[in-house]
């Protein structure tokens, strides 16, 4: 039996999950039980393949475990951008070898389809808009990426708009951006009203357990997950939960659990909307991955996220909440000058699960034990299409995006401690520093 060393603890402060509709969580698990199938991880790519599994196997019993309430970890404090297109901040253009990046867009558009499908069958409220989004650049090295993000658009043969300064407050209110490139195929949504509404239309075969944190677990002919108020035996595991898996066991030193940051301003007011102008929902990404992400929600709220902090641990630090709120103060001053009363009603963090070669993993990490992990920053899109092909393939069925996932190499080993907190702390900074103005 070995000890589980990190368990999620995310702060209580996350806005998206205050402002989604009220809902009771499923009872934690009590005392001993049996299952054939047991997903642990009840995010986005929990949720899909616990939704699958049921599906090829209406008669059996699904069993989804999460850490804490659902919609209350990293699904649910996302900046909540669907997004289609290859998104590879490893590579100059964000596009990176054309093949690659056509099996990418096609396993994003797969994801967006379904998650769309999902919200319309059962009438999911999470302010979902097919809108598109924004790519935004102040500084020279910003346009630069914006010019090889059109030329490998391009070579997608994608669409897009190239936006000049002058014409931006038309769209998002502010000129503080020189240049932007729009794109129509990204969806914008509410991600802890999303995740709550896939977790409460769960087919009738799916039991979900909340507030479950599995503290042992021993691995065998089945895997045996222990928790403070009793266990669950598993025939066949399947992990979603992102860089956790190396607590048990898995591509130990091969995930980077990095955490961002946001903030939501209170609604603005009609006089304040009238100020800003621009279109009644939008989002914007930032042309240096470093820089700052901006929504305006259709409740007319502005995000900010900005900064990132490596928590090896996997859990929230409120040392940095109180450190990058004051980056976020100063990102919404630069671009929201005509806005000066409006503050933040809430900040807080949420961890991606990255690795050193942006790749995922996606198939056996040992036997009757599977996974999906390691979405690297597209969760929303990537961990549903991932967590809906792996049950596929569990059930014995796999196309030619599943062999692409196969396929592909997975996470790289990262450099031993000290070396890697130190590594990566230095090109965080280094990152941010760098980014300038788009920070």
């Amino acid at each position: 039996m070995a000890k589980v060393t990190h368990v999620p603890a995310d702060d209580a402060t996350c806005g998206w999950y205050h402002l989604a509709a009220p809902r009771t969580p499923r009872p934690a698990h009590v005392g001993t039980r049996s299952a054939r199938w047991v997903v642990l991880g009840a995010g986005f790519t929990g949720l899909a393949a616990a939704r699958q599994l049921a599906t090829h196997f209406p008669d059996e019993e699904i069993v989804l475990i999460d850490a804490q309430a659902v919609g209350y970890g990293s699904s649910g404090r996302n900046a909540g951008f669907a997004i289609d297109l290859p998104h590879d901040i490893g590579a100059d253009d964000y596009i990176g070898d054309i093949a690659t990046a056509k099996m990418s867009l096609a396993l994003n558009l797969k994801g967006q389809s379904i998650l769309k499908d999902l919200v319309k069958q059962h009438q999911i409220d999470c302010q979902l808009r097919e809108c598109g989004k924004y790519q935004a650049a102040i500084e020279g090295r910003g346009i630069a990426v914006l010019e090889a993000y059109r030329r490998g658009l391009d070579k997608l043969g994608q669409s897009y708009e190239v936006i000049s300064q002058q014409d931006l407050p038309q769209h998002i209110g502010t000129a503080f951006y020189r240049q932007a490139l729009f794109t129509p195929g990204t969806a914008l949504i509410q991600p802890a009203a999303l995740v709550r509404g896939l977790a409460d239309s769960l087919p009738k075969n799916v039991t979900l357990y909340e507030n479950t944190v599995i503290t042992e677990v021993e691995y065998g002919t089945k895997t045996r997950l222990v928790h403070a108020g009793g266990a669950i035996v598993a025939d066949k595991l399947v992990l979603t939960n992102n860089a956790f898996a190396m607590s048990f066991g898995f591509l130990k030193g091969r995930m980077l659990p990095i955490f961002t940051y946001g903030s939501l301003t209170r609604p603005l007011t009609e006089d304040e909307q009238a100020r800003l102008g621009g279109k009644p929902y939008w989002g914007v990404i930032p042309a240096d991955p470093f820089g700052t992400t901006l929504r305006r929600t259709v409740d007319n709220r502005i995000l900010v996220r900005n900064s990132f902090s490596f928590n090896t641990d996997g859990r929230s630090d409120p040392k940095y909440l109180r450190r990058f709120i004051k980056r976020h103060h100063a990102s919404f001053r630069e671009r929201f000058p005509m806005l000066p009363q409006v503050n933040f009603e809430y900040t807080w963090g949420g961890s991606l699960s990255l690795s050193r070669n942006h790749m995922a993993h996606f198939g056996q990490l040992a036997p009757n034990v599977y996974g999906a992990l390691c979405c690297n920053g597209l969760g929303v899109t990537r961990g549903t299409v991932t967590g809906t092909l792996l049950a596929d393939w569990l059930a014995g069925e796999s196309d030619h995006l599943t062999d692409f996932l196969l396929a592909a190499p997975g996470p790289s080993r990262n450099p031993p401690q000290p070396l890697l907190s130190a590594g990566v702390n230095m090109n965080l900074a280094w990152g941010q520093y760098r980014a300038g103005k788009e920070s």
